[in-house]
């Protein structure tokens, strides 16, 4: 049985990710699905994940938790598994989305090699990275999303270097169109997901995804964290078209950077500077500022 909800308009849709699947409560990348599934609507759509999170969410075989088609890519090569998925389905005419949908590890760090080839090359699939901040499958590891100040248990001191800008390194492949989502702003997600449907060619979505395990966060306060990280500036709400044209989505509301982090336990004392990730945070929005008004979508 799948699960089913419906929409504003009356029709029942059918959710990628079903009941028994292995996520934990409060999981983001759950919340994630269900917005992906209501962004497309009744669109059938063929999956390709990584080794992540996700493709634990599918359960024990000969069952599935997905109610799509899935293949399941190595670490390395999810997005060139989509390539060979989206060059078939062209030459059969079928024009359903092939989506990537990897983890950090495999996005940020292991899979960068064959995610940049395919963007260079301008392959048609959607690849959305759903972002939880660290190796979250293998015992929370830290990656280079890890933000500094965070402790894993690879840095348990506390991560000393600042996260990596995985949307600076894609926009710089001009790739049609790139934008981050928050689980919190569900008609902004909705609009983004379908934005990326209508877009031809390599479509980039990042999407910040609480891991209360890994975050030491409440399992119930998951929508609310992100509504709180866009409120201050640590998750930016923008889209970039082409990579050169910019659009800001949702500014910060003067909401204290403290309100984010005092939500969570895996930041550490000794490694925390908050004046320090304050003006980080400002630095970025300046330059986001300075992109959006300057060369506006």
């Amino acid at each position: 049985m799948t699960t089913a909800f419906i929409q504003n308009d009356g029709t029942c849709v059918e959710s990628v990710l079903r009941p028994g699947n292995t996520n934990c409560a409060g999981c983001g990348m759950s919340i994630g699905f269900q917005l992906l599934t209501q962004a497309l609507e009744r669109e059938p759509i063929m999956l390709v994940i990584p080794a992540c999170c996700g493709i634990v969410t599918a359960g024990a075989f000969p069952t599935s938790a997905y109610g799509v088609p899935t293949a399941a890519a190595t670490f390395a090569s999810s997005a060139a598994f989509a390539t060979g998925l989206a060059t078939v389905a062209e030459f059969n005419g079928d024009d359903h989305p092939v989506v990537c949908w990897a983890g950090d590890g495999g996005t940020y760090d292991i899979g960068l090699a064959t995610l940049s080839a395919a963007a260079e090359r301008n392959e048609n699939m959607i690849y959305v990275c759903y972002d939880n901040e660290i190796y979250g499958n293998t015992g929370g590891q830290r990656s280079s999303a890890t933000p500094e100040g965070v402790a894993t248990t690879t840095s348990p001191g506390g991560k000393s270097e600042p996260k990596k800008d995985i949307m600076g390194i894609m926009t710089a492949h001009r790739i049609p169109y790139a934008a981050t989502l928050s689980v919190a702003h569900r008609e902004d997600f909705l609009h983004k997901v379908r934005t990326a449907r209508n877009t031809r060619g390599f479509r980039f979505l990042l999407m910040l995804s609480p891991c209360p395990i890994g975050w030491k966060s409440e399992p119930d306060e998951s929508v609310e964290l992100i509504r709180v990280a866009v409120a201050c500036g640590v998750f930016p709400l923008y889209e970039v078209f082409d990579g050169s044209r910019f659009r800001i989505n949702a500014r910060p509301d003067a909401t204290p950077l403290v309100d984010y982090i005092g939500r969570q336990k895996r930041y550490t004392r000794s490694r925390l500077d908050v004046g320090i990730l304050d003006e980080q945070i400002k630095r970025q929005w300046r330059y986001l500022g300075t992109m959006a008004t300057t060369f506006p979508a």
